[in-house]
């Protein structure tokens, strides 16, 4: 059986049981966005654009893997874009990526956006997975030097979440999808 099948968590990774990279943590190369919506980021209906809100998770994402990783990466997938609510003209919009799963070449990344009120209370609007891969000059597929060090449950429950997301991926890739 492999660690994806396992479920090992910090242990698992395309390396296994023994990973022998140095790890980083998930506050290392945690990103924290805002961005306030103006009049180009509406659509007919008065709410974001939910094209501009791909686009600034995309951007969060990007940056969260290249903290991580030291490398150019790209976007290989994004999983599970979920539209909870609606954000409005004058809305502060807050995205916050963190790492979620380290494999060889690639990497998830969560994002959670929310909108934030006058006093900072914050309320879910969306939440998103990510895959990149490191690249290089080429476009070709590089081992990412650093693991990720897993270091409460929630990570844990995070990293968990990635194999099974990413087993989800390998199994649709098999079948055509």
């Amino acid at each position: 059986m492999t660690d994806l099948e396992y479920g090992l968590g910090k242990q698992g990774s395309d390396y296994g049981a023994g990973d022998p990279r140095p790890k980083r943590t998930v506050q290392f190369s945690q990103v924290e966005n805002i961005y306030v919506i103006r009049y180009e980021n509406i659509n007919p209906t008065g709410r974001l654009f939910g094209g501009q809100l791909v686009s600034w998770i995309d951007e969060v994402a990007g940056a969260c893997a290249m903290r991580h990783t030291g490398l150019a990466v790209t976007t290989a997938s994004i999983d599970n874009l979920t539209f909870r609510r609606g954000a409005y003209l004058g809305d502060r919009v807050v995205l916050l990526g963190r790492m979620t799963y380290v494999g060889r070449t690639s990497c998830e990344v969560r994002v959670d956006s929310y909108v934030e009120d006058k006093e900072g209370f914050r309320r879910l609007i969306n939440r998103a997975f990510l895959t990149y891969v490191a690249i290089s000059e080429e476009g070709k597929p590089l081992d990412i030097p650093y693991g990720l060090e897993v270091n409460s449950v929630a990570e844990q429950a995070r990293w968990d979440g990635a194999l099974l997301r990413r087993g989800n991926r390998i199994s649709r890739k098999d079948v055509g999808f």
